[in-house]
């Protein structure tokens, strides 16, 4: 193989690593989940451009409050929580509400 073909193959593959790392690290730091990264408001989901259609982990929004619009990552919502094995699944005496007074004996 020639000293130029080389150095061509080289070169030319260290810029596709370039390009291939910027895009990665780019798509790393997006905003994750539905909340503005400037005001915290909920944003609302907007039709996706041609990119984004086939990039599924990922969503074009736009905030009615201060009218940011991007790209955030789509996140797994968190897991809910489910009751003990066992156990009910009833609310903790603690945040229970106080139980009713019984009612008033006539006189």
């Amino acid at each position: 193989m020639s000293d130029a073909a080389l150095f061509v193959l080289v070169f030319g593959g260290l810029f596709v690593l370039r390009g291939i790392a910027a895009t990665v690290v780019f798509l790393w730091i997006l905003p994750d989940g539905i909340r503005c990264p400037q005001c915290d408001a909920e944003t609302v989901a907007m039709e996706p451009g041609l990119a984004l259609r086939y990039l599924r982990g990922f969503r074009s929004s736009w905030c009615m409050i201060c009218r940011w619009h991007g790209v955030h990552r789509v996140t797994q919502p968190a897991p809910t929580r489910r009751p003990i094995r066992g156990t009910s699944g009833c609310v903790p005496p603690a945040l229970a509400p106080p139980p009713a007074s019984p009612p008033a004996e006539p006189r």
